[in-house]
């Protein structure tokens, strides 16, 4: 069931009509977990007894290192001496830990197998990838990545003290809600579980809020996104053939395919989300406007960053063990976010291309406190325009790795990109045949995207103008109907479904 359908918007209006006309909080969660259910078995049904058993073996797992079974809790507590209190209180906590790291172990276990060890199965058994038995192809199950970095948070925050649910229906409508289920936002368990307490109908300005998000989340996936795809797949699909022009033009059309079909996606999921009385995480604040690595973290996929800086960055000790070891802990997160997006060394690679990144800013950050001038430079307009540019130039050309993951093939892109000429035959069948626009019109339009953008950035940004909930209801079937008429026939999966 895509989202971009009209199977989707059928489903997602009875879902809402059964969902509010019910009053009992219970109820409302198990209409949403049996609708979550009904969405991943229209898309990966064989997977779906996997979710549900990790789901509760993630349930009951949060519920023991919840407990709270200490002597201090205990009624006989005044017969128990002091020094007796505190081995048996380090005994508990010790148990708590190691239940942490058993469902750690499990949810790091079930990703890489179905990540790294699939992959390897379907390449070693010939059986896995003959059409007639691709129904055992090895696999990994839509969501999968986000599925358990959820299910990890959830483990780590209650070990640090949060309450853990006693209440499965709630954690099952929480772990499986249709909404995020496939490409996030990674959301936390107690940010969504806080608002099952209080669910309201929406009021109109939310509704117009909601149908707004899915309405344009519709047109950055289906019309942009797709559009630019169509592109993108050509040229980076016949790069012998590919000029030094028509590449650049390519990683500049990925960097914006990428960014708007999942924020498209995002879009549509919180919309669909607000409808249910619920709220889910930003995801995206204007990425491609950051002057700096660091800020293009707090911006980009920022849910994830969120995770990456409370589960793995703080832990190793952050930035309070000094620049050298700052340093090494930047790095090391950034080679674990390459390798959380694929098994492939092009991943490792733009892992470690933004690890260095972020390093030569911190660095730079440095020298910036040492030397007065050096600060005053990077603040002035000359200086945050060259340290947009130095960012999205390295941002944009990391894409290369994450597009084509095959080191052969990115090689082979990064050779390229300055004096090779284009095949002759390349630009009639890319161009002429495929596009029907020239090579110089395909720059305009990538220059007019980029210059909405801008706009777009500017008045919800800087100048905090946004449309009001009427308005927004006028461009809603506007938005809705431009899909249906101008989106390529078939469309294009979404980039993120392969993480």
């Amino acid at each position: 069931m895509n989202f971009i359908s009209i199977f989707y918007g059928l489903f997602l209006l009875s879902v809402l009509v059964i969902y509010w006309t019910v009053t009992e909080q219970k109820s409302q969660l198990w209409i949403l977990l049996i609708a979550s259910i009904i969405f991943y078995s229209s898309l990966h049904i064989q997977y779906l007894p996997l979710l549900l058993t990790l789901t509760f073996i993630n349930f009951r797992l949060g519920r023991e290192i919840g407990k709270n079974t200490s002597p201090g809790q205990h009624s006989l507590d005044w017969e128990i001496s002091n020094e007796e209190w505190q081995f048996a209180q380090a005994d508990w906590n010790l148990r708590r830990l190691k239940l942490l790291w058993l469902g750690v172990i499990l949810n790091v276990l079930l990703l890489l197998g179905f990540k790294y060890l699939a992959p390897w199965l379907s390449s070693v058994f010939p059986w896995s990838t003959n059409s007639q038995d691709a129904s055992f192809k090895f696999i990994a199950p839509l969501g999968i990545s986000f599925f358990t970095f959820e299910c990890i948070s959830y483990l780590i925050d209650v070990y640090r003290g949060a309450p853990a649910t006693e209440q499965f229906i709630k954690f099952a409508a929480y772990k499986l809600f249709f909404a995020k289920l496939i490409s996030g936002p990674i959301t936390r368990y107690h940010n969504l579980a806080n608002q099952f307490h209080h669910l309201q109908i929406p009021t109109p300005d939310i509704v117009a809020q909601a149908l707004w998000l899915i309405a344009r989340g519709a047109v950055k996936k289906g019309i942009l996104a797709d559009h630019l795809g169509i592109f993108v797949d050509l040229c980076f699909g016949n790069l012998q053939r590919a000029g030094s022009t028509d590449l650049w033009l390519a990683t500049f059309a990925y960097g914006l395919q990428l960014y708007l079909d999942f924020n498209g996606y995002v879009d549509i999921a919180r919309g669909s989300a607000l409808l249910f009385g619920l709220v889910l995480p930003e995801n995206f604040d204007f990425p491609y406007f950051s002057t700096s690595i660091a800020e293009f973290w707090r911006r980009w996929h920022m849910t994830l960053g969120d995770w990456l800086r409370n589960y793995v960055y703080f832990p190793l000790g952050g930035s309070r063990r000094g620049l050298k070891r700052t340093c090494w802990n930047l790095l090391i997160v950034m080679l674990i976010a390459g390798i959380w997006h694929g098994s492939a060394w092009g991943f490792v690679v733009w892992g470690a291309y933004h690890g260095l990144a972020l390093i030569v800013h911190r660095l730079t950050d440095a020298l910036s406190e040492r030397f007065e001038n050096l600060e005053h430079f990077w603040q002035n307009p000359l200086g945050i325009f060259l340290a947009w540019l130095l960012t999205q130039l390295m941002v944009f050309t990391s894409w290369i790795w994450f597009r084509l993951p095959n080191l052969q093939e990115s090689s082979l892109v990064i050779q390229h990109l300055w004096g090779h000429p284009a095949d002759v035959q390349f630009a009639q069948k890319v161009y002429v045949e495929a596009l029907n626009i020239s090579q110089y019109q395909l720059a305009w339009i990538l220059g007019v995207l980029a210059v909405l953008m801008t706009l777009v950035y500017t008045f919800k940004s800087r100048l905090k103008l946004e449309f009001n909930w009427p308005v927004k209801l006028v461009f809603v079937p506007l938005c809705l109907y431009a899909v249906w008429l101008l989106a390529p026939e078939g469309g294009l999966p979404y980039i993120y479904f392969d993480f």
